[in-house]
């Protein structure tokens, strides 16, 4: 599912660009895509025309048809690498079908593996992902502050202030709030 935007906004259009320039370099039909991500057809057109935002859902299904983490696929929208970044320079991207808060702290560069990603989920949210953007992606999840439940497969995790939860994706994942507090988090992706 997508969200409609009035106006896209900057990422949204570098998006937009990246993701029609992903699916061309690999020769990969509008309807390739969609068979293989779970996103349909037409939701792939208006996301590749800057028409709509996609969701944390969506950018997590077409990350793992692409084989790439979600902050690398986002990373890919921005220009260039930079070494150092301030707070002010880190991209960050919100998800408006949930009011997920995504700011990539440490942007992915090719020859450079981790990633350290920021993320903020508001009271009584819920994420839910099919599949990991590749099998066995190390992640190392530091709960700041909140309350967070982390199901990978069929286990769950409830998170507390100062837990960390250190896992390999195999499988779906999800991570939700309960309805009277937020989660706020660093995620290492090694």
């Amino acid at each position: 599912m997508e969200s409609r935007d009035a106006s896209p906004s900057d990422i949204d259009r570098s998006l937009a660009r990246r993701l029609k320039a992903l699916r061309t370099q690999r020769g990969w039909s509008l309807d390739q895509l969609a068979g293989d991500s779970g996103v349909s057809r037409a939701t792939l057109s208006r996301l590749e025309n800057a028409e709509v935002s996609a969701t944390a859902q969506v950018l997590g299904k077409l990350a793992a048809a692409y084989g790439l983490s979600i902050s690398r696929l986002i990373a890919l929208a921005e220009d260039g690498f930079r070494a150092h970044l301030t707070p002010a320079d880190q991209p960050l991207w919100r998800d408006p079908e949930s009011g997920f808060v995504r700011r990539t702290v440490s942007p992915p560069d090719r020859p450079l593996s981790g990633e350290v990603v920021a993320g903020e989920l508001p009271a009584g949210a819920r994420i839910a992902y099919d599949r990991p953007p590749r099998p066995g992606l190390e992640h190392h999840l530091w709960l700041r502050d909140g309350a967070l439940t982390v199901t990978l497969g069929t286990a769950a995790h409830t998170l507390s202030p100062g837990d960390c939860l250190r896992y390999r994706l195999f499988g779906p994942s999800a991570f939700e709030t309960p309805a009277e507090t937020g989660a706020r988090y660093l995620l290492f992706v090694v």
